[in-house]
Protein backbone atom coordinates (compact mmCIF):
# COMPACT_ATOMS: atom_id res chain seq x y z
CA UNK A 1 0.00 0.00 0.00
CA UNK A 2 1.43 3.37 -1.05
CA UNK A 3 1.10 6.23 1.45
CA UNK A 4 -0.03 9.70 0.36
CA UNK A 5 -0.25 12.63 2.76
CA UNK A 6 -2.28 15.86 2.43
CA UNK A 7 -0.49 18.68 4.25
CA UNK A 8 -1.56 22.22 5.03
CA UNK A 9 0.90 24.74 3.53
CA UNK A 10 -0.74 27.84 4.95
CA UNK A 11 -3.92 29.20 6.37
CA UNK A 12 -6.92 29.21 4.05
CA UNK A 13 -8.68 32.36 2.90
CA UNK A 14 -12.00 33.22 4.48
CA UNK A 15 -15.02 33.48 2.22
CA UNK A 16 -16.95 36.39 3.67
CA UNK A 17 -18.33 39.60 2.18
CA UNK A 18 -16.54 42.87 2.95
CA UNK A 19 -19.01 45.63 3.92
CA UNK A 20 -16.86 48.28 2.22
CA UNK A 21 -15.87 46.91 -1.19
CA UNK A 22 -18.17 43.84 -1.42
CA UNK A 23 -15.18 41.55 -2.04
CA UNK A 24 -15.81 38.00 -0.91
CA UNK A 25 -12.48 36.97 0.60
CA UNK A 26 -10.37 37.89 3.59
CA UNK A 27 -7.11 36.69 5.07
CA UNK A 28 -5.73 36.39 8.59
CA UNK A 29 -2.50 38.03 7.43
CA UNK A 30 0.05 37.71 10.23
CA UNK A 31 -2.60 36.24 12.52
CA UNK A 32 -3.33 38.61 15.35
CA UNK A 33 -5.77 38.54 18.24
CA UNK A 34 -7.20 41.59 19.94
CA UNK A 35 -8.05 41.26 23.62
CA UNK A 36 -10.18 43.87 25.37
CA UNK A 37 -10.80 43.80 29.12
CA UNK A 38 -13.94 45.20 30.67
CA UNK A 39 -13.61 44.65 34.40
CA UNK A 40 -13.36 40.89 34.90
CA UNK A 41 -14.83 40.16 31.46
CA UNK A 42 -12.82 39.72 28.27
CA UNK A 43 -13.60 40.11 24.61
CA UNK A 44 -11.26 38.26 22.24
CA UNK A 45 -11.30 38.80 18.48
CA UNK A 46 -9.29 37.33 15.62
CA UNK A 47 -8.38 40.12 13.20
CA UNK A 48 -8.79 39.47 9.46
CA UNK A 49 -8.16 41.71 6.44
CA UNK A 50 -10.10 42.06 3.20
CA UNK A 51 -7.92 40.92 0.29
CA UNK A 52 -9.18 43.78 -1.92
CA UNK A 53 -9.44 46.93 0.17
CA UNK A 54 -7.26 45.90 3.16
CA UNK A 55 -10.01 46.77 5.69
CA UNK A 56 -9.66 45.00 9.04
CA UNK A 57 -12.59 42.98 10.42
CA UNK A 58 -12.97 41.32 13.81
CA UNK A 59 -14.13 37.73 14.23
CA UNK A 60 -15.54 37.15 17.71
CA UNK A 61 -13.69 34.37 19.53
CA UNK A 62 -14.98 35.14 23.07
CA UNK A 63 -17.63 37.70 23.96
CA UNK A 64 -17.79 38.99 27.54
CA UNK A 65 -16.13 35.83 28.91
CA UNK A 66 -15.14 35.80 32.58
CA UNK A 67 -11.34 35.70 32.80
CA UNK A 68 -11.34 32.66 35.11
CA UNK A 69 -13.24 30.56 32.52
CA UNK A 70 -10.45 30.86 29.94
CA UNK A 71 -7.54 28.43 29.86
CA UNK A 72 -4.41 30.32 31.05
CA UNK A 73 -2.35 28.93 28.14
CA UNK A 74 -4.98 30.13 25.65
CA UNK A 75 -5.17 33.52 27.36
CA UNK A 76 -1.40 33.89 27.06
CA UNK A 77 -1.66 32.79 23.40
CA UNK A 78 -4.29 35.45 22.74
CA UNK A 79 -2.03 38.13 24.20
CA UNK A 80 1.02 36.99 22.19
CA UNK A 81 -0.94 36.08 19.01
CA UNK A 82 0.47 32.55 19.03
CA UNK A 83 0.50 31.25 15.40
CA UNK A 84 -0.66 27.75 16.40
CA UNK A 85 -3.56 29.20 18.38
CA UNK A 86 -4.45 31.43 15.41
CA UNK A 87 -4.53 28.35 13.14
CA UNK A 88 -6.57 26.20 15.53
CA UNK A 89 -9.00 29.06 16.19
CA UNK A 90 -9.47 29.75 12.48
CA UNK A 91 -10.08 26.04 11.75
CA UNK A 92 -12.73 25.77 14.49
CA UNK A 93 -16.07 25.09 12.77
CA UNK A 94 -18.00 26.79 15.59
CA UNK A 95 -16.09 30.03 14.99
CA UNK A 96 -16.93 29.84 11.28
CA UNK A 97 -20.60 29.24 11.97
CA UNK A 98 -20.82 32.00 14.61
CA UNK A 99 -19.05 34.56 12.38
CA UNK A 100 -20.69 33.41 9.12
CA UNK A 101 -17.69 32.53 6.96
CA UNK A 102 -16.39 29.50 5.14
CA UNK A 103 -12.80 28.54 4.38
CA UNK A 104 -11.34 28.62 0.88
CA UNK A 105 -8.52 26.05 0.79
CA UNK A 106 -7.34 26.89 -2.75
CA UNK A 107 -3.53 26.95 -2.66
CA UNK A 108 -3.34 26.24 1.08
CA UNK A 109 -2.48 22.53 0.86
CA UNK A 110 -0.25 20.11 -1.01
CA UNK A 111 -0.25 16.40 -1.73
CA UNK A 112 2.92 14.49 -0.87
CA UNK A 113 3.26 11.30 -2.90
CA UNK A 114 5.99 9.48 -1.02
CA UNK A 115 6.94 6.90 -3.66
CA UNK A 116 6.48 6.42 -7.40
CA UNK A 117 3.42 4.39 -8.25
CA UNK A 118 4.34 3.35 -11.78
CA UNK A 119 6.79 0.72 -10.52
CA UNK A 120 4.14 -1.06 -8.46
CA UNK A 121 2.38 -4.23 -9.69
CA UNK A 122 -1.24 -3.74 -10.78
CA UNK A 123 -3.65 -3.05 -9.19
CA UNK A 124 -2.06 -0.32 -7.06
CA UNK A 125 -3.41 0.30 -3.54
CA UNK A 126 -3.02 3.80 -2.07
CA UNK A 127 -3.85 5.11 1.39
CA UNK A 128 -4.43 8.85 1.82
CA UNK A 129 -3.86 10.48 5.23
CA UNK A 130 -4.68 14.07 6.22
CA UNK A 131 -2.39 15.98 8.57
CA UNK A 132 -4.90 18.83 8.74
CA UNK A 133 -8.65 18.86 8.06
CA UNK A 134 -8.36 20.09 4.47
CA UNK A 135 -11.62 19.39 2.61
CA UNK A 136 -10.85 18.12 -0.88
CA UNK A 137 -12.72 16.04 -3.45
CA UNK A 138 -11.01 12.65 -3.74
CA UNK A 139 -11.34 12.56 -7.54
CA UNK A 140 -9.37 15.83 -7.84
CA UNK A 141 -6.79 14.70 -5.32
CA UNK A 142 -6.28 11.37 -7.10
CA UNK A 143 -6.15 13.04 -10.53
CA UNK A 144 -3.43 15.38 -9.26
CA UNK A 145 -1.45 12.58 -7.60
CA UNK A 146 -1.63 10.17 -10.54
CA UNK A 147 -1.50 12.70 -13.35
CA UNK A 148 -4.76 11.41 -14.83
CA UNK A 149 -7.87 13.20 -15.99
CA UNK A 150 -10.81 13.20 -13.59
CA UNK A 151 -12.89 11.11 -16.00
CA UNK A 152 -10.11 8.52 -16.14
CA UNK A 153 -9.96 8.53 -12.34
CA UNK A 154 -13.68 7.74 -12.22
CA UNK A 155 -13.14 4.83 -14.64
CA UNK A 156 -9.99 3.33 -13.12
CA UNK A 157 -10.25 3.99 -9.38
CA UNK A 158 -12.19 1.85 -6.92
CA UNK A 159 -12.85 3.23 -3.46
CA UNK A 160 -15.41 2.93 -0.68
CA UNK A 161 -15.16 6.70 -0.17
CA UNK A 162 -17.38 8.80 -2.47
CA UNK A 163 -15.05 10.29 -5.08
CA UNK A 164 -17.13 13.38 -5.89
CA UNK A 165 -17.93 14.49 -2.32
CA UNK A 166 -15.37 16.54 -0.33
CA UNK A 167 -13.69 14.77 2.56
CA UNK A 168 -11.10 15.75 5.15
CA UNK A 169 -10.55 12.29 6.58
CA UNK A 170 -8.25 9.55 5.36
CA UNK A 171 -9.39 7.04 2.76
CA UNK A 172 -7.97 4.27 0.61
CA UNK A 173 -8.39 3.48 -3.07
CA UNK A 174 -7.23 1.02 -5.71
CA UNK A 175 -6.03 2.01 -9.19
CA UNK A 176 -6.95 -0.56 -11.81
CA UNK A 177 -4.80 -1.08 -14.93
CA UNK A 178 -5.89 0.46 -18.21
CA UNK A 179 -8.01 -1.83 -20.34
CA UNK A 180 -6.71 -2.12 -23.88
CA UNK A 181 -9.48 -2.12 -26.47
CA UNK A 182 -9.33 -4.85 -29.11
CA UNK A 183 -9.58 -3.67 -32.69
Amino acid sequence: MLPWVVRRTGLPLLSMRCPDCRSESATTGDGRFRVNANGKLLDVWLLVRCTSCDRTHKLTVHDRAPVRTLDPADLDGYHTSDPELVASTLLDPQLARRNRFTLDWTGAWRLDVLSPWLDEPWPVDVEVAFEAPVPVRPERLIAQGLGLSRSEVLRRVKSEAPLRRPTSTGFAFTVMPTVMSKE
